[in-house]
C-alpha cells in the first residue's frame, strides 16, 4: 500500500516529468553567491507565551545555505552527539550544539527573544 502511494505520488511530480526545470535553468554563479535570506518565526506555547526567533542565511537558502546545514549537521552528528538511540529531528538530539556550529562555520545567525 505505501509503495504503491509513493509511485502515485511520484507520477504527479512535476519535477519528475517533462514540464520542470531543465539543466541550466537555475540560477546564474552570481545569483547564488548574492543570495540570502532573513526569516521571522514565531512561536506561541499553551499558556499564550510567545517567543519570536529571526533566522538569517548568507547564500542563497536552495543552492548554497542548504549544502552547508547538511554537511554541518552531519558532521555535527558524528563529532559532537550521542544519542540514546531511538528516532530524533536533528533540533531535539543536537539542539544548542547545532545551532552554535551553523554560526560558526555556515553563516547562519539565530537571534530568539
Amino acid at each position: 500500500m505505501g509503495k504503491a502511494a509513493a509511485e502515485a505520488i511520484a507520477r504527479i511530480n512535476p519535477l519528475a516529468s517533462a514540464h520542470g526545470p531543465k539543466p541550466g535553468e537555475g540560477p546564474s554563479k552570481e545569483e547564488r553567491d548574492a543570495g540570502f535570506y532573513d526569516l521571522l518565526f514565531i512561536g506561541e506555547g499553551a499558556k499564550g507565551e510567545r517567543i519570536d526567533c529571526v533566522v538569517t542565511g548568507d547564500k542563497d537558502p536552495g543552492y548554497g545555505s542548504t549544502s552547508k546545514m547538511i554537511a554541518e549537521t552531519a558532521r555535527c552528528l558524528v563529532e559532537d552527539v550521542a544519542g540514546d538511540g531511538g528516532i530524533w529531528t536533528p533540533g531535539a538530539l543536537m539542539g544548542q550544539v547545532l545551532a552554535d556550529r551553523l554560526q560558526a562555520k555556515a553563516g547562519l545567525t539565530f537571534r530568539c527573544g
